[in-house]
């Protein structure tokens, strides 16, 4: 569709109603090539890492109106015909954990009847190695969407990647850079997801959820700033608060494979999707995300040369410890095969607690993934 003018993508109001929100840290990226900026930065990242594994980053050199130019593409693609997202989704493909493309909504019953309402679309990061047809309407616009995708990296995932090491005391604050290079083969991708609206009904039945208690499997997710709430994250006590949509910021969070490289340390945040309050509960959510990853060839072992995980023990992870010493390649793969194979539908208790079996919950012999209730 060469072209075609993409309309400018307005948001909806945020909600107007009293929520529960969660306490986050704010970065203030332009401290960062300041004189004892870095040093200030991870001073407020440390506690957010350790017991939350959630925060927002501010002034992150992405204008606003590129990330609303990703809105605006995610928008076109979702309002194509069904048949037509379709020819970007394999099957086959996505139930062997291979998870870029098209996945349509209902992939999965969530419970008592009522199928999954998420629709996805993933974009790999252009390293060479993820040769993708894409739709039209997209293949359109690539090079903008391959300009986006390299700032998030290069303006949010290589600065944070770069505090983690000055907070690990890592000799060399580049050695985490080193196995994140975007051009290096790996599988960071740029998600445009789609939540459709539920009738209150429905979202009864599921115990008013969109997505259980989670963890992702990477390094960070960036979520860019979306005003439907939904977003629920589990705090240190165990109590689900609302993340609140903050203008000019990203929410980040940390996720198992930084968990696992720091043996631990840094929390792989829970979070949860939520359906929306009262007054945007019948608003279909849109979100922008970008999945960041080590390289592929990482091997997912405690960090050996960082002097904190020493001192404070921590030199083993839930792979070390069934004697699994996994690159990033074999984590995704195993993780999203998990992840995305059938399964029986979960039990959901009156007040909406996911009870799947077991066999169904195993990534690895001895390692299962956890339904966070």
């Amino acid at each position: 569709m060469p072209g075609r003018i993409i309309e400018r993508y307005e948001h909806v109001p945020v909600t107007q109603e009293d929520l529960e929100w969660a306490d986050l840290i704010t970065l203030d990226l332009s401290l960062y090539e300041q004189p004892g900026g870095k040093e200030e930065l991870v001073k407020q990242l440390d506690h957010a890492v350790r017991n939350v594994g959630f925060f927002y980053v501010k002034n992150f050199n992405i204008p606003q109106e590129e990330v609303d130019r990703q809105f605006a593409l995610g928008r076109e693609f979702y309002s194509l015909p069904l048949e037509e997202k379709l020819k970007y989704h394999n099957k086959q493909d996505l139930e062997s954990g291979e998870y870029n493309g098209y996945r349509p909504a209902g992939h999965r019953i969530l419970g008592n009847g009522i199928k999954d309402n998420v629709q996805v679309y993933n974009i790999p990061k252009f390293d060479g190695f993820h040769q993708r047809k894409q739709p039209p309407v997209l293949e359109a616009h690539i090079k903008e969407i391959e300009s986006f995708s390299r700032k998030c990296h290069e303006e949010v995932v290589v600065k944070l990647l770069r505090l983690f090491a000055i907070l690990l005391e890592l000799p060399d604050e580049d050695q985490l850079v080193r196995d994140h290079q975007y051009d290096v083969k790996g599988e960071d991708h740029l998600r445009y997801m789609h939540y459709a609206a539920r009738s209150p009904e429905e979202n009864k039945l599921v115990g008013e959820l969109y997505s259980p208690g989670h963890t992702d499997l990477g390094t960070v997710t960036l979520l860019f700033r979306q005003p439907v709430a939904a977003l629920q994250i589990q705090n240190s006590a165990g109590e689900w608060k609302w993340v609140k949509p903050q203008d000019g910021t990203i929410t980040i969070n940390t996720c198992d494979a930084l968990t696992a490289l720091t043996g631990g340390l840094i929390k792989s945040s829970v979070h949860r999707v939520h359906a929306p309050p009262a007054d945007q509960a019948h608003i279909d959510r849109l979100g922008v995300l970008y999945f960041a990853r080590p390289n592929n060839h990482v091997v997912l072992d405690p960090i050996q040369n960082s002097p904190l995980l020493n001192r404070l023990g921590l030199t083993s992870n839930a792979f070390t410890e069934l004697g699994q010493h996994l690159t990033t390649e074999q984590w995704v793969k195993v993780r999203q095969t998990q992840q995305q194979r059938p399964r029986a539908s979960a039990k959901i208790s009156a007040d909406g607690k996911y009870i799947y079996e077991k066999k169904d919950l195993e990534i690895l012999p001895g390692l299962h993934a956890v339904v966070h209730n």
